[in-house]
């Protein structure tokens, strides 16, 4: 239940998913830091540290039963998470309290977990990613032949179709899954490098033996699912990685942003609009209105995302030598909203791209008043075959074309450019001939074979690969 006297966040009240919220939960912090313990403990047993089997099996058995309270009760006294926990740790496992975080410093526990719920909420993005993808490739197919007007300057060009415009939108957010695919294989846990990095307490341990420090890192990395540890570090991992993640996630924002832009538009065109439920208020005042507030969301969420990416850049810029304490406020705030940020708007991706609309014969009406001025190049051709004289043609309609365009702008009047031409002997055209070269079909050159060829070489084989994750819905709550 909600509490009205203190904030929230409206990433866990209104955005984010339940899986996302809890992958930077609490619950998944405390019990990653008990897992690495008792990874970190079994390793130095099988390594020949005085750690018994008995003692792992009481850590591991123990991993879930954290006594938050006591936990909170001792940091107020030491001022320091890792050591309250520890303690915490110890109490319910009086047989092992004594080799907890043995050779350890914080960011054992820290670091590794932070990159291990990186590894997972990378996961979920990816994804999420690929049903976005998947349901963006099926529209491109099913509109691969409808012509619409295509746009440079937000003025109308040429013509495309509504499936070759959705695969603009699909190859971008495949860059995307490029990039977060990237990042989940270059992970590195940060493994157990000591206070400085030079694992000095570990030469301690065992007494100078390089190879089982080495082994140590090893069996910890294969236990909590990774190939390695980074191969140098100060106290903490680079924060770099965090930078790179975080801007990887701002990739797709970027991507959503200009999808949900153009969905806007489109439905101030009434060419699409996003899906739109039967009981929905689009607004206050104006009971008519069908507002594209779905893709607004995605529009002011992706703004978030972009932003935050600075947060990473600036507290990697500033670590100082082997690392200075000002990453850990902004990064607990900086990277976890930014995969909270990410995962509403794929949420909202998912909703929006899985009932987007068409109007077909709005779409068809709106490439019919502009086709005219576009189809003069063929009619022109067309009348120099005959005979005509290419300048003289060219002249006379850029004539026409000024007056149309004066008729339409000026006096509100529809686009009457074919009927000057027609209605001049010097065009040698025909109303049949006219027709037929006002085919809008005629206008998209290779828009659908490229729509067809795009899903085929290159949707599909991902498409192929991760069947057992598609089809996911999300369900717009407000």
């Amino acid at each position: 239940m909600s509490n009205t006297n203190s904030y929230e966040s409206p990433f866990c009240t209104r955005y984010a998913s339940e899986e996302m919220q809890y992958i930077f939960s609490a619950d998944k912090k405390f019990t990653t830091w008990r897992r690495l313990w008792v990874a970190l403990a079994r390793a130095e047993m099988k390594l020949g540290l005085p750690v018994t089997q008995e003692q792992v099996s009481e850590l591991e058995a123990n991993i879930d039963n954290i006594d938050y309270e006591t936990a909170a009760e001792r940091e107020k006294q030491v001022r320091h998470d890792v050591m309250a926990h520890v303690y915490t740790y110890g109490k319910a496992c009086p047989k092992a309290a004594g080799i907890i975080h043995l050779g350890a410093t914080s960011c054992y526990v820290g670091d590794n977990t932070d990159v291990i719920i990186m590894k997972d909420a990378l996961k979920v993005i990816r994804r999420k990613l690929i049903n976005v993808i998947a349901q963006l490739s099926d529209f491109a197919m099913n509109y691969k032949d409808m012509p619409c007007l295509a746009y440079t300057h937000l003025q109308p060009a040429q013509l495309t179709t509504v499936g070759k415009r959705a695969t603009l939108w699909t190859n971008e957010l495949l860059y995307d899954l490029k990039e977060i695919e990237r990042r989940i294989s270059d992970l590195q846990l940060l493994g157990s490098k000591g206070t400085t990095g030079t694992q000095a307490s570990f030469m301690e341990l065992f007494e100078g033996d390089t190879d089982k420090i080495k082994k140590l890192e090893k069996m910890i990395a294969e236990e909590m699912g990774f190939e390695s540890c980074v191969p140098v570090s100060g106290q903490t991992y680079s924060r770099k990685v965090d930078s790179f993640v975080v801007n990887a996630l701002a990739g797709i924002a970027q991507s959503c942003s200009k999808f949900s832009h153009d969905m806007r538009i489109l439905q101030s065109f009434k060419e699409m609009e996003e899906p739109f439920e039967k009981s929905q208020i689009g607004s206050s005042a104006m009971a008519y209105k069908r507002n594209p507030m779905r893709c607004e969301r995605i529009t002011s969420l992706s703004r978030y995302l972009m932003i935050d990416v600075l947060n990473p850049a600036f507290t990697s810029g500033t670590q100082w030598f082997e690392r200075t304490l000002d990453d850990s406020a902004n990064k607990r705030i900086s990277v976890a909203e930014a995969f909270l940020a990410c995962d509403s708007i794929l949420n909202i991706m998912i909703n929006v791209t899985s009932g987007m609309v068409v109007y077909p014969k709005i779409v068809r009406k709106r490439v019919m008043a502009e086709l005219p001025f576009m189809a003069t190049e063929n009619i022109m051709m067309d009348a120099v075959k005959k005979g005509g004289n290419r300048q003289e043609l060219h002249e006379k309609i850029r004539e026409y074309s000024m007056e149309a365009g004066k008729q339409v702008k000026q006096e509100g009047l529809e686009n009457d450019l074919c009927e000057r031409i027609l209605n001049d002997p010097m065009f040698m055209i025909t109303k049949e001939e006219m027709d037929a070269i006002m085919n809008p079909e005629n206008f998209t050159g290779r828009s659908s074979q490229q729509v067809e060829e795009f899903v085929q070489e290159f949707v599909k084989p991902i498409l192929d690969a991760n069947k057992d994750i598609l089809n996911e819905k999300f369900e717009m709550k407000n």
